[in-house]
């Protein structure tokens, strides 16, 4: 028994349905963006900067995004400018960052701003206790001196300077008059490397 003729294909027709489904095809498949790229070793591949780094965030709401663009789900919406966090991948405008509580996605990169901050923490091995744990803000960098207001872990200041092993940090405490200038031990502050020195 023979077996059944196959049907003819028209080869006009065959090129003009290859051409109609290539044209469809990124509608229909939503493409993920590329992994980023690996970088340098502690560079970013986009702003060559040092990786990872402190940043702040710019605005009052920053949506953290589970990947590098607008399609990903928002996992997180940060609601507080001046925040400090750590940059630690880059990939075209996004960065991927890290805040002081482990917490990590990616953000557009004009959202953050390269002014240094950094969060208060309590002394290591301590629950941050608001009520009970407080650390002293210095009139100078030095633990004999005069104290100019207690902080208590979570509050958030700006870094003018840092020592190595005291920054010059600048808060904003609603029981005072304008802002309080002082010095904070560097190991009480997440948003500053150890040992980093910041002129």
């Amino acid at each position: 028994m023979r077996p059944p003729a196959l049907p003819l294909v028209n080869p006009a027709r065959l090129a003009i349905l290859a051409a109609a489904l290539a044209l469809l095809a990124p509608l229909t498949a939503r493409a993920a963006p590329p992994a980023p790229a690996a970088s340098e070793v502690g560079k970013g591949p986009v702003t060559k900067l040092p990786l990872p780094r402190y940043a702040s965030l710019k605005t009052d709401r920053v949506n953290l995004r589970e990947g590098p663009s607008k399609d990903h789900r928002t996992l997180w919406v940060f609601q507080r400018a001046g925040l400090p966090i750590e940059i630690v991948a880059e990939f075209e405008t996004w960065r991927r960052i890290r805040d002081s509580e482990g917490t990590e996605g990616w953000v557009l990169h004009s959202l953050l701003s390269g002014r240094r901050t950094a969060v208060v923490i309590p002394p290591s091995g301590e629950k941050a206790d608001a009520a009970k744990t407080t650390v002293p803000l210095k009139a100078r960098a030095d633990e004999g001196a005069g104290e100019q207001a207690r902080l208590q872990p979570g509050v958030i200041g700006s870094v003018k300077t840092c020592s190595g092993q005291w920054c010059r940090l600048v808060v904003a405490l609603p029981q005072k008059q304008g802002d309080v200038d002082g010095y904070i031990r560097q190991d009480r502050l997440w948003g500053v490397y150890p040992d980093e020195k910041i002129d």
